[in-house]
Formats: structure tokens, C-alpha cells, sequence
């Protein structure tokens, strides 16, 4: 499991700032990798409250059996880093 320290600053490397909608190809994993890290850290609600994937254009991604192209991660998940 990618580390979520990695994830946000992959995040942060391409949206600039917390709470901007990225692109999910946007973090350099593959499709699988990308559907797999995104939904377990989906699932636990310590770590999902701090993210909002969005269906926008572009790449669409499954994320626990929902379509998802972006994700927005809130400022607030440095409280658990």
C-alpha cells in the first residue's frame, strides 16, 4: 500500500493547495493501482472523511464501485500525517 504521506504529497505536487480537484492519473499510478490505493483509503473513515473524489471529464476510475475521475483532499488530513 502506497504510503498516505505519499498520496498527499503527490497531491499536493499537482493541485498547488488543499481542496482543488485532481485529475487521478495526475498521482503516476496505473489504473488498477490508482482503483486499488484510492478505494482502501476510501474505506476507512479516518482517512476518507479528508477525501472528495468528483466525476468530472476525463479518465473515469472505479473507486469502491463508484466512478470517480478527481479527488479534492481537505487541508485537515495533516492532523493524521
Amino acid at each position: 500500500m502506497t504510503p498516505l504521506r505519499e498520496v498527499v504529497d503527490r497531491y499536493l505536487s499537482a493541485a498547488g493547495d488543499f481542496g482543488i480537484p485532481v485529475a487521478l492519473p495526475s498521482f503516476g499510478f496505473n489504473q488498477s493501482e490508482t482503483e486499488r490505493i484510492f478505494s482502501a483509503y476510501d474505506e476507512d473513515y479516518h482517512i476518507s472523511r479528508f477525501f472528495h473524489f468528483s466525476q468530472e471529464q476525463g479518465t473515469s476510475y472505479s473507486i469502491n464501485g463508484f466512478p470517480a475521475s478527481h479527488v479534492a483532499i481537505d487541508a485537515e488530513i495533516q492532523s493524521i500525517l
